[in-house]
C-alpha cells in the first residue's frame, strides 16, 4: 500500500507538471505563430490573493486592486491545478501510472474545462463559459483547445513515467 501511495503521489506530481508544461507550450506557440493570446496567470494570482480579505468574484479581476505576489500565486495555482487533475485521473484510474491509454486522459484533460468555464471565468468577471467575453465562442474554442494540449500532456507525461517504472524509458 505505502508504495502505492508513493507511486500515486509521484505520479500525480510527475504528471501533473509534464501535462501542465505540455499545455503552457502550446500556448507559447499559439502566441509565436498566429498571435493568439494565452490567460495572464497574474490575475489568477490576484483573484486568489483576494481570497484572504473574503473577495471571491470580481466584476473585472483586471480592474481589481493588484495583489503582493500575485504572478507566483498565479503560475502555482496553475501547476497545483494540473497535479489535482493528474491525481483525480490516478484515483479513479490508478492503474493508469503503469498503463496509460488515451481515453482516460482525454477524459480528464478536456473534462477540466468545466473548472475555468464554471467557476474561475465567472469569478474573474467573464461570466459562465465566457459569455460576457467580447468574443465567448472564440474564448470557449481557445479553453477547448488549452484543455485539450492538457489531455495529450498527461498521457505522454503518464508515457515517460510508466515506461521509467517498467524500466522501458531510461531518465
Amino acid at each position: 500500500m505505502g508504495g502505492e501511495l508513493v507511486t500515486g503521489v509521484f505520479g500525480a506530481v510527475f504528471i501533473g507538471i509534464g501535462a501542465t508544461a505540455v499545455m503552457d507550450g502550446w500556448a507559447i506557440l499559439q502566441k509565436r505563430i498566429f498571435g493568439v493570446p494565452s490567460l495572464d496567470y497574474r490575475l489568477v494570482g490576484r483573484w486568489i490573493g483576494h481570497f484572504s480579505s473574503g473577495r471571491f468574484r470580481h466584476d473585472s479581476i483586471a480592474k481589481a486592486d493588484e495583489v503582493q505576489g500575485e504572478v507566483v500565486i498565479g503560475w502555482a495555482a496553475h501547476y497545483l491545478t494540473g497535479i489535482a487533475f493528474a491525481g483525480l485521473l490516478l484515483l479513479i484510474w490508478p492503474e493508469w501510472v503503469r498503463h496509460p491509454t488515451l481515453w482516460p486522459a482525454l477524459l480528464v484533460g478536456i473534462g477540466s474545462i468545466i473548472a475555468p468555464f464554471l467557476v474561475m471565468q465567472p469569478c474573474l468577471g467573464a461570466g459562465i463559459v465566457a459569455r460576457r467575453t467580447p468574443q465567448p465562442w472564440r474564448s470557449r474554442f481557445r479553453s477547448l483547445v488549452a484543455h485539450t494540449s492538457f489531455a495529450i500532456g498527461l498521457l505522454v507525461s503518464g508515457v515517460l513515467l510508466a515506461g521509467w517504472i517498467t524500466g522501458s524509458v531510461q531518465m
